[in-house]
């Protein structure tokens, strides 16, 4: 495959937890004792950092409490199911031990807080297995735009063209896509009405991590 480096995402690709974060928000106004807004109001907020969700929901639900305020609320949630129940996805680990083992170095690279993403992967056991952890927070984008690809491939040494970036959410293939890398798409139950446009998209479609022939192509 010829491939020198690779960029993970982390919720969805590497760690099953789109259901925790599919309901945190819910969680969170529930606890407010507000109503629950529709699935489809949230989906609003799919490709948006955690300050511009906070944001969004602040505005959109005329909250008393600042984005910076619900932010806070919403990670504190969501930390507490990183550190105690947010698995790994399937063949994740096999898919790292193999990329190691074949001098590929890798990184995360995420909207969620990185404090969050260190929590998870120490308690799973991989976090050695990367680099470094960069958050879209921290490039000031969320991944409708490239330049948290472009930062972690920088970070890496690389160039786009040789570092493939494992994605599960269809805009954010199609924004990796869009800069140049090359793409392989990893199902998520959180994304099923998407695999058909998925596999359009990315280079390589796969429902587990650890697919063999994927693998012995690096």
């Amino acid at each position: 495959m010829d491939r020198r480096f690779a960029i993970f995402d982390m919720d969805g690709t590497l760690v099953d937890s789109m259901r925790f974060w599919n309901r945190s928000s819910q969680e969170y106004l529930a606890g407010l004792g507000l109503p629950v807004p529709s699935d489809e109001f949230l989906s609003q907020t799919a490709h948006m950092t955690m300050p511009e969700s906070a944001a969004f929901l602040v505005r959109e639900l005329d909250l008393s409490h600042t984005a910076e305020e619900v932010a806070q609320a919403i990670n504190a949630l969501m930390e507490g199911h990183y550190r105690t129940d947010v698995p790994l996805k399937e063949g994740a680990l096999t898919c790292l031990d193999k990329l190691r083992e074949a001098g590929i170095p890798m990184c995360v690279a995420s909207s969620t807080a990185p404090a969050l993403i260190d929590a998870c992967l120490r308690r799973l056991g991989v976090r050695d297995h990367f680099q470094f952890l960069l958050s879209s927070e921290e490039v000031g984008a969320g991944k409708d735009r490239p330049d948290v690809y472009l930062e972690a491939a920088r970070r890496l040494g690389g160039q786009p063209q040789d570092t493939i970036v494992f994605e599960d959410a269809p805009f954010a293939v199609r924004t990796a896509k869009g800069a140049g890398f090359p793409v392989a798409a990893v199902y998520d139950p959180s994304a099923a009405e998407d695999q058909e446009e998925l596999r359009a998209l990315a280079d390589w479609y796969l429902l587990r991590l650890d697919d063999e022939g994927f693998l012995a192509r690096f």
